[in-house]
């Protein structure tokens, strides 16, 4: 409360158990999150961003055991083959983020399901089919759907995570020699049909794309390829800037430095590793330095600040 009202907090994300120990965190039932998101929001003297991610299945923050509807995966509305079905399905999980006050969810996940035993994708039924055309005509139908209901949404994760062995929340993974091109595929077309909110960036090791950074930190991945190649000028995403992928490997400041410089508009900390209560505070301070330093330019914060009001909810 303190960070929205007097540190410039800009938004939330919110959970319903912890990662690693598995205790309640921001979720127990319909009216106790709607109540917390209305708390939240009134603190807030601009247009709060509050996010979740609900992509349906089993990655569902809301979910039956608090209260709310059970949801389908990605990887069961692509087998049904149905815009109908898909429709009806985005369409639900809409509604219910609407009706408790969600601004914006991390959905819907654009990877391609080339590996059906990747932990962090094909295991979880993530992916809505290995085909690009039926990603990118499900992940089109729902990002509509959302859009009706008055939620932004993320297509994630960019450049394509359905080939990787491992899960960057717990390590580093590299796609060097998994990851092929086409899965920028679903990606490109909703780019280029206007169907892209914002699009997050995977911490991903990519030595196709960058001999030596993870892509959510890459000049390369983010300006030359997404905005550059791709044409994308909306906001750009992190994934969880406290994931095991950058917390190994780079300093708190260090990888918020890099993600910006890079091009990233909006970084997301979702405090599930080491919760940590000053991460505003010190967020903040590196950008303050950054700009005092010459590193980062008022002009490129500008410029990001307008593509990430574009997230925001009209009104309050």
């Amino acid at each position: 409360m303190r960070a929205i009202r007097e540190q410039g907090l800009g938004g939330v994300i919110l959970f319903d158990r912890d990662q690693i120990t598995r205790a309640r965190r921001n979720i127990s039932s319909p009216a106790q999150v709607t109540s917390l998101i209305r708390t939240l929001r009134a603190a807030s003297p601009g247009r709060l961003i509050v996010s979740i991610d609900q992509e349906g299945g089993q990655i569902s923050r809301l979910n039956p055991g608090d209260g709310f509807p059970a949801t389908r995966s990605e990887a069961q509305i692509g087998a049904l083959n149905s815009a109908a079905a898909t429709q009806s399905w985005a369409q639900g999980i809409a509604h219910t983020l609407r009706s408790i006050g969600v601004t914006l969810n991390f959905a819907p996940v654009c990877d391609m399901n080339v590996n059906p035993s990747n932990p962090a994708i094909g295991q979880l039924g993530r992916s809505f089919s290995a085909s690009p055309n039926v990603v990118a005509a499900d992940a089109g139908i729902e990002v509509k759907a959302h859009r009706a209901a008055g939620v932004r949404t993320s297509l994630k994760h960019f450049p394509g995570f359905g080939s990787a062995t491992g899960n960057t929340d717990f390590g580093i993974v590299d796609v060097t020699n998994t990851w092929h091109s086409v899965e920028l595929q679903p990606f490109q077309k909703l780019i280029a049909a206007g169907l892209a909110d914002s699009v997050l960036v995977a911490h991903l090791l990519n030595r196709h794309l960058d001999p030596s950074r993870p892509t959510s930190l890459s000049h390369a991945v983010v300006h030359d390829l997404l905005r550059g190649k791709l044409g994308f000028a909306g906001p750009v995403v992190s994934d969880d800037m406290q994931a095991v992928a950058i917390t190994s490997k780079y300093g708190a400041a260090e990888a918020a430095t890099l993600a910006l410089q890079a091009g990233v508009d909006l970084l997301v900390y979702a405090n599930q590793q080491v919760y940590d209560p000053k991460i505003v505070d010190t967020t903040v301070s590196t950008v303050f330095k950054l700009v005092r330093g010459g590193h980062l330019s008022e002009a490129q914060l500008d410029q990001s600040v307008a593509r990430v009001n574009t997230l925001r909810p009209a009104g309050r």
